[in-house]
């Protein structure tokens, strides 16, 4: 072996070295719970990236009576006067938040920008429940601009965030991210969505949100995105579930992403949010190993 083999074994080495750092400081970022506080809410979502361990799809879930400390913060805001925030607190404890983010491209290291995006939601949730007592559009709007300041043109991010209450209502923010399907116990199929609650703006990070405040100080951009629309649906009766995807799914089953599932869900609504979950992910790669990362977060009134 000659000293330029050499070298580049060295090299490699070290590569190899750096990746097992980013899968261990990203390891902890891609970490879900098991279970959640809601009643009458049975929810599971995993991420299958497509490069290993890692990938550009995200997957967060907030449930608030749990991560936070509701009631010093509830006691805090009364304290001070702030009454209205400290109901809005309140309401936090019957409400679990949950955010699918996929970034564009699917290599490993796209999970740095899903990374990047996992600090800044909840550093800015933690801004929101302090000022505002819920988690608001405005905080979407931000991220959006922020991310258009700071990554590439050529790298933007679908986003959908929601929250789900123990009654079964959903209250989402899309940002260009497939549209959430609503499974009927009671009909056995995908019901349809009313168009006006399926309200998207652009991709985070792919143009600043209109009216920024600070868009004096910077050159004009090519266009801008509207602010973010709060869409809301309800999972009328037990049994019903919502399914939240990236597009990963869809290209995996060619578009037809409803009439590929929906036979599938006839069989397995009934049980857990795990299992249905697993189900459909064999369906999905039965066929063929996936294309792409790949997201399935699956929320049933129980």
């Amino acid at each position: 072996m000659n000293r330029l083999d050499t070298i580049e074994l060295e090299d490699k080495d070290t590569l190899e070295r750096e990746l097992d750092n980013l899968r261990t400081i990203l390891s902890a970022v891609y970490a879900y719970p098991d279970s959640f506080s809601l009643q009458h809410v049975d929810i599971f979502g995993r991420s299958y990236p497509l490069a290993g361990a890692l990938g550009g799809d995200h997957l967060i879930f907030v449930d608030f009576a749990r991560r936070y400390d509701l009631d010093r913060r509830i006691a805090a805001a009364a304290a001070a006067g702030r009454h209205a925030t400290a109901a809005r607190l309140e309401e936090n404890r019957h409400r679990v938040g949950v955010l699918v983010a996929d970034v564009s491209g699917h290599s490993m290291t796209d999970a740095l920008l899903a990374a990047m995006l996992h600090q800044a939601f909840l550093v800015g949730v933690l801004y929101e429940l302090e000022h505002h007592g819920e988690v608001t559009a405005a905080l979407f709007d931000v991220l959006n601009t922020r991310f258009y300041k700071s990554s590439s043109v050529a790298k933007y991010v679908t986003m959908i965030y929601g929250e789900i209450t123990e009654h079964g209502r959903f209250r989402f923010i899309s940002a260009g991210h497939p549209r959430p399907l609503v499974y009927s116990a009671k009909y056995r199929c995908f019901v349809e969505i009313d168009r006006s609650r399926l309200i998207a703006v652009h991709p985070i990070g792919l143009f600043p949100t209109e009216d920024d405040i600070d868009r004096a100080v910077a050159e004009p951009p090519a266009a801008e995105s509207p602010r973010s629309r709060v869409n809301e649906v309800k999972l009328m009766a037990p049994g019903d579930v919502l399914l939240l995807t990236t597009d990963g799914a869809w290209d995996q089953a060619d578009g037809e992403l409803i009439a590929r599932l929906e036979p599938v869900m006839r069989d397995v609504a009934h049980r857990s949010a795990r299992e249905i979950v697993d189900a459909l992910h064999h369906e999905l790669v039965r066929e063929r190993p996936a294309e792409d990362d790949l997201t399935l977060v699956v929320i049933r009134r129980t």
